[in-house]
């Protein structure tokens, strides 16, 4: 494969069409070589149509799996493929949103990758996951510990210097064993504050913010969506109701620090 000298990243769209129109306008993903979506495409308020706009990008666009990708598939077939016989209770909107889908949207997902290594100019060979780069649920943070590091990095090879990661909806790059990790945020329910995340990769490494007019697109999607709660799951995730610092309280217990109280996110 070329290696391109351009790639943006998009993780965690969760179905938000207007936040996914508002990113891939930006000039410098028009004009990007590559588009990479690293998971958690669909389960939203608009499912179908953002996979039809992803795949009418064609060859430009590299999909990824993520989990809640794995878990709308799941439903339609009725059993886990983590050898489960039955998939556990879905949250509403991924329960909604599953039902929404083609049979060939959802041989789509059935069929993504969970990793891709992509050459990128400036970078080598870059590693992109949606959660870690052996399993799509796992959870790393800004903060995780170097140990930590050295259990999801194990097996990875040494000509890999550089993983991208998406699944907690927070961007950072850090350094982790000598290897560059980039999270590129999310474009559809970002947690911390608004507006649609990404990264743009080559030669170096650069997190980006799309803003678009929030209001206008609930306003969108409650007409457009026929998910029975949008306004107010709309309102909650597009303003990002939901602070780094709540998020990283939910998710640290899930890279293994401490134990602590259930958290909705």
């Amino acid at each position: 494969m070329p290696r391109p000298s351009r790639v943006a990243v998009l993780s965690d769209i969760h179905g938000v069409l207007p936040a996914l129109e508002a990113v891939l306008a930006e000039p410098e993903v028009a004009a990007a070589e590559r588009i990479v979506i690293t998971g958690d495409i669909a389960t939203g308020p608009q499912p179908a149509e953002v996979l039809d706009l992803l795949t009418d990008l064609g060859d430009r666009a590299l999909l990824i799996g993520g989990n809640a990708d794995r878990e709308l598939v799941e439903l339609r077939v009725g059993q886990t493929s983590r050898g489960g016989q039955s998939p556990a209770p879905p949250d509403a909107i991924t329960a909604w949103a599953s039902g929404r889908l083609r049979d060939d949207q959802i041989a789509l997902l059935a069929g993504l990758p969970r990793t891709r290594c992509l050459p990128v100019a400036g970078l080598g060979d870059v590693l992109f996951c949606h959660a870690t780069p052996r399993d799509d649920e796992e959870v790393v943070l800004v903060d995780s510990r170097l140990t930590r590091w050295t259990e999801v990095f194990e097996g990875l090879g040494e000509h890999i210097r550089t993983v991208v990661c998406g699944h907690t909806h927070m961007p950072f790059v850090r350094l982790a064993h000598s290897r560059q990790v980039i999270n590129p945020g999310s474009v559809g329910m970002p947690y911390g504050r608004p507006g649609a995340h990404w990264a743009l990769l080559g030669p170096g490494v650069e997190l980006r913010v799309t803003h678009f007019d929030i209001d206008a697109a609930i306003a969108r999607l409650t007409a457009e969506s026929g998910y029975p709660d949008i306004g107010e799951w709309a309102d909650y995730f597009l303003h990002a109701r939901a602070s780094d610092a709540e998020a990283l309280t939910a998710f640290g217990p899930r890279d293994g620090r401490t134990a602590a109280v259930v958290s909705p996110l």
